[in-house]
Parts: C-alpha cells; structure tokens; sequence
C-alpha cells in the first residue's frame, strides 16, 4: 500500500508503516532541521552521505534540503501551499497535525488555534480530489487530550469534518509502553475508513507480548526490592547509563528520576517525551525549561522541596515533558571523593558527577540527563536511524525532534492491519 507522510517531522509515521511493507511516496514537513533529518534517514543514498561527511554541520544541514537529496520524492514544505492536483496518489494519509493547540501542556485553544487547525487544511485537499483519487486510509495521530479539549467539542468536529468528506471513523488511545518501549506516552489514534471503498475496521490492535521490553535476569543478594539486574537487551537498551561516558563505575537501576511540578518520583519507565517549541522558561507556572535537565540536587531524595519529592519505585507513571526535569539514575560502584553533603564520582575524563547514598536502594546514586540517542531509543528508533539524525542535527535540535515524534512499534502496529484495497 501506498501511502503518503504529511506533518512528518523525522519520519516515525514512515517507519512504522514501511516495517509493515507499506511505501511512501512523498512528505511534507514545514520545520528545516526535522526535513534535514528526515532526508538523511530516509532518502540520501551512501555517496551522498560520504560527500556530505566532507561538510562542516553547518553547511550540510543547508546543503542536504536540495531537491537532488530527496531523489526523485515528492515533497512540499508548506501544506498550506499545497494543491490538490499537485498530490501524488496514495493509499493512505499519514498524519500527526500539530498538538500545540490541543495538548494540555498549551493553552488549549483547540481548532481555533492557528497550528492544530491545520487539521482541515488535510479535509480540505481531499475534498478537492476526485473520488478515485481519495486515499482509502486515514491515519491520523495527536494527544490524548484531543478527545476532551474544549469540551469534546473539537473532537466531534473533527469527526463530521471526516464524515463529510466521505470517512467513517473509528479511534482509541495507546500507550507506547505496551508496544516494548519503557515510555509511558499516551497518544489517540484516529483511522478514518472510505465509505464507498472500505469498511475493514483496524482496531483493536494488540500490544508485545513482552511488558515495556523490561527483562530481569536476576536479584542482587540480601534485598527483595528494587534489586533486579536488567538485561542489556532489554529496559537498558534504552537506558544505557554508561552511554554518557565511562564503563565499570556504575549500572543502570531500574528507574527514571522525575521531577515534574506534580511530586518527583522514581518510575520504571520514562515520562512522555515531548519538545518545546521556544527558547527560555516554559509559559506555565511550576514547569522549568528544557528538554532532559539533569536533576541538580538528588541531596534532597528523602526530602520535600517545594512540593517535589522521589516516590516510591513502581508507583504509577507520568508523563516525561520538555517542561519537566528529568533524568537517570545510576548506581555508583567507585567513590572519588567524599565531602560532608555526598560524593563526587568520576564518570570519565570530562564528567564528574554528585552523588548521595539513597537507602531504599542501599547504594549511592546520581543522576544524570538522558541522551539524544536515548531519546530517540525510548521512540522505537534503532541507533543507525538516530546516528543518520544526528549526521545533520544539534543535540538541541535532535531532543526536539524526538519529543515532537511518533512511536515507531505503535504506528507499525496499527499499520499491521491496514489493508490494501
């Protein structure tokens, strides 16, 4: 099945239908650095990366939005600037529009904000087609709150937009920690049916089998929580603590540290990971800015400050957000120096963390942010897609673009029962 990517941001929408043996033809994405990423994971062919490596970053994130790069693949940058006559054919519609609007961590304006109304830019085009050229499918993502912005007004909106325009709907929300990801990221998902070609409904989808890909292969002796010993292959896959340098000082424990404004806790699996559209201070109160701030202060484990505090390991999860402080926590075998407040660990040549001894661990802890590349794995993307990214991205820009993404296994999911018609 054909199908075609709009709002792509890095490609999580292709990805997880072209693991289900579905094929794009053609994207559209507004933001240069997320199509810059889009193209070198997607679309360049190895000589063009080997001449590209010959840049500085600078120059091959400009030289990379060529049209000689997409290879022959249709691409628009601006739906808004899109004709209907200019589409290429495709089975289905791909899209996750723009949540600023709706998400909870916005001012909810729903559809009368100017970015999540683009929604109807989609319903426009497709009214513009002719019957034969409509795609059988649409595949549509966005948060959760999506359901009961404005009071679940907008929603119903959004479902006679689709009955008009020929779709019957059907909708349900996952959460990507069932799909063997140890992100707790609950998304609504929309598929809209052709009336006059299809009916085949696509939902239930099942989740793995294995729960969020944690794999415990052991017990440290003498203590019966928060003991285990993960695998490599599985929760520390994602949650490699030696990836920020150093092998042999310390392990990964089975937990996120997480300091929202709602009560700082230790979780199993990270919170929601999503970016932030503007520089500085978030503009809501109690919400600190940046995207994987370490915590600065694990001093304060036992303690409340201002409302925050760790919780106890396996309470229920929340939601990671650009907005919030968040990070891992490592076990510290080694101690470098002790001082009256804690200890001071050396991680490698460069980096040298604080740390604390937290009792219900019985260990000494810090706590340091997560990495792109760890970002990138809590999504589902494999290292050689991530390492494409980054090829042609900043570490800023490459935290951005994995919040603003989909869940790679959740999308392949769904697109698993997507029938070609």
């Amino acid at each position: 099945m054909k199908f075609l990517d709009w709002f792509a941001g890095i490609g999580g929408f292709r990805r997880g239908m072209e693991i289900a043996g579905h094929k794009c033809v053609g994207f559209c994405e507004f933001d240069k650095f997320a199509t810059a990423s889009y193209t070198s994971m997607h679309l360049i062919t190895e000589e063009q990366r080997e001449y590209l490596s010959t840049l500085p970053l600078k120059q091959r994130q400009k030289e990379i939005l060529k049209e000689e790069y997409r290879n022959g693949e249709w691409y628009a940058n601006d739906i808004r600037r899109v004709f209907a006559w200019d589409i290429p054919k495709a089975d289905c519609w791909c899209f996750g529009f723009p949540c600023q609007d709706i998400s909870v961590a916005g001012k909810q304006l729903g559809f009368q904000g100017n970015r999540s109304s683009l929604f109807f830019r989609v319903m426009y085009l497709i009214g513009q087609l002719e019957e034969e050229n409509k795609p059988t499918y649409l595949f549509v993502e966005n948060v959760k709150n999506l359901l009961s912005v404005n009071g679940g007004w907008d929603f119903a909106r959004l479902l006679i937009e689709m009955e008009q325009g020929g779709y019957d709907a059907e909708w349900k929300v996952f959460n990507s920690k069932d799909f063997g990801v140890p992100q707790n990221r609950e998304r609504c998902f929309v598929v809209g049916h052709l009336r006059s070609r299809c009916s085949t409904e696509v939902f239930p989808v099942k989740g793995t089998n294995r729960e969020n890909s944690v794999l415990i292969i052991g017990h440290r002796d003498g203590y019966r929580r928060n003991s285990q010993v993960y695998s490599q292959e599985g929760i520390t896959e994602a949650l490699d603590t030696a990836a920020s340098g150093g092998r042999g000082h310390h392990i990964a424990l089975p937990c996120f540290i997480d300091l929202c404004n709602e009560g700082s806790k230790m979780t199993d699996q990270a919170r929601c990971l999503k970016a932030r559209y503007y520089k500085g201070v978030a503009n809501h109160a109690g919400q600190d800015s940046g995207i994987a701030i370490p915590v600065l202060t694990p001093d304060r484990a036992e303690k409340r400050q201002n409302g925050r505090r760790f919780k106890e390991n396996g309470e229920p999860m929340f939601t990671l957000t650009g907005q919030d402080r968040h990070g891992v926590a490592i076990e510290l075998t080694e101690i470098s120096e002790k001082t009256d407040n804690g200890i001071f660990v050396k991680i490698s040549e460069n980096l040298i963390v604080y740390a604390v001894w937290y009792e219900k661990c019985h260990c000494y802890i810090a706590i340091r942010k997560l990495t792109p590349k760890e970002c990138f794995r809590l999504q589902g993307w494999t290292d050689d897609y991530f390492e494409k990214a980054e090829f042609v991205n900043s570490d800023s820009q490459l935290y951005k673009q994995a919040g603003n993404g989909v869940t790679v296994p959740v999308i392949k999911a769904i697109a698993d029962n997507l029938q070609c018609m």
